[in-house]
């Protein structure tokens, strides 16, 4: 008989549940071990943590413990001197995400955005994305809107966004961004802690 000779390095492997509505939310909280959510704006941290409270106050048994449990959010990252050009380079993913992602009438991804307070500018960017005229799409979506969900602009306009995320229920925010991006903000005083990458 056949026997691993790989072995685990610890006894549990946590499960995280990629969630968007608020009732998915709910069941990541309430089942797994943490919430990975898409588009996270810390200016809605309260309204955004309300279903995964309820679903964390629904636990029971042997999950783990609501203090242990995680909330891992991705985040676009682009320094550059320019903060529209930097926005330029997120608004392509949003639009994809809002305009291509999904019929007309069932896309979740436009659904979690619209609730992040952009219904009219979804349904702009739904229409254009389905219509064929991706950068006009890509276009439509406002730089607020980008702020809200990225960072983005200067390394000290970057640096002002970040402690909006301190207080929220992200626990780990997972950078997307090139490598020299993640070595400014290694580097950076009072970013990532101060230490060379």
């Amino acid at each position: 008989p056949l026997r691993s000779t790989v072995h685990p390095l610890r006894p549990e492997i946590p499960i995280h549940l990629a969630a968007e509505g608020p009732k998915n939310v709910a069941l990541a909280g309430e089942i797994s071990d943490g919430w990975l959510p898409l588009f996270y704006a810390p200016r809605l941290d309260t309204e955004l943590r309300g279903p995964l409270e309820e679903g964390l106050d629904r636990r029971s048994g042997a999950r783990s413990p609501r203090e242990g449990f995680e909330v891992c959010a991705a985040v676009p990252v682009v320094v550059l001197d320019d903060i529209e050009e930097a926005a330029d380079q997120v608004r392509p993913f949003l639009a994809l995400y809002i305009g291509g992602m999904g019929a007309k009438g069932a896309n979740f991804h436009l659904e979690a955005v619209a609730r992040l307070g952009y219904r009219e500018v979804c349904d702009d960017v739904q229409q254009l994305y389905l219509d064929g005229r991706r950068a006009e799409a890509a276009a439509a979506i406002p730089l607020e809107l980008v702020r809200d969900v990225a960072l983005v602009g200067t390394l000290p306009q970057v640096a002002a966004s970040m402690p909006a995320w301190e207080s929220t229920a992200v626990t780990t925010m997972l950078f997307q961004a090139a490598e020299q991006t993640l070595r400014a903000l290694a580097s950076g005083p009072g970013l990532l802690g101060g230490a060379p990458a």
